[in-house]
């Protein structure tokens, strides 16, 4: 640390200078700084992750599909995942019931595709969606919801 004081000549009107030498500071942080990089170990940045093995089986087949449409006026289009269609008239709820009891009571339940048209009224929708919930179907879900962006 250096510190000037006055001047040589003893002049009384000399400014009192006092700073710190900050050259030997900067110089040992540097070295500590060097010394710090050089001790910590090496930091791996690999993340450890399970992957599944392969195997040979063959992928699943798709579930089946039991496609409902509801048109504007209510009329149900009923197509079953053999590719049997029949078109139930609007007020005929003992045969969506009847259609709704056969999909819940099957063991492995296919998937339940409703797919309302863009001008049908709620109630068509929601009528078939509680019968659903009601007889058990587990697998619904409403499709082509990109017709009413």
């Amino acid at each position: 640390m250096a510190m000037n004081v006055g001047t040589a000549g003893g002049d009384p009107e000399g400014d009192v200078m006092v700073d710190i030498n900050t050259t030997p500071l900067i110089d040992v942080m540097l070295v500590l700084l060097i010394m710090f990089i050089i001790t910590i170990p090496i930091q791996t940045h690999a993340v450890k992750m399970n992957m599944p093995t392969p195997n040979n089986a063959p992928p699943p087949k798709p579930p089946p599909i039991v496609r409902i449409d509801l048109d504007f006026d209510g009329t149900i289009g009923w197509t079953w995942p053999d590719g049997r269609s029949e078109v139930i008239p609007a007020g005929d709820r003992p045969v969506i019931e009847a259609h709704l009891a056969q999909v819940a009571a099957q063991a492995d339940q296919p998937e339940v595709h409703l797919r309302p048209n863009k001008l049908v009224t709620y109630k068509y929708v929601a009528m078939v969606m509680a019968e659903a919930q009601r007889l058990g179907v587990t697998k619904i879900g409403i499709v082509g919801n990109e017709q009413f962006l």
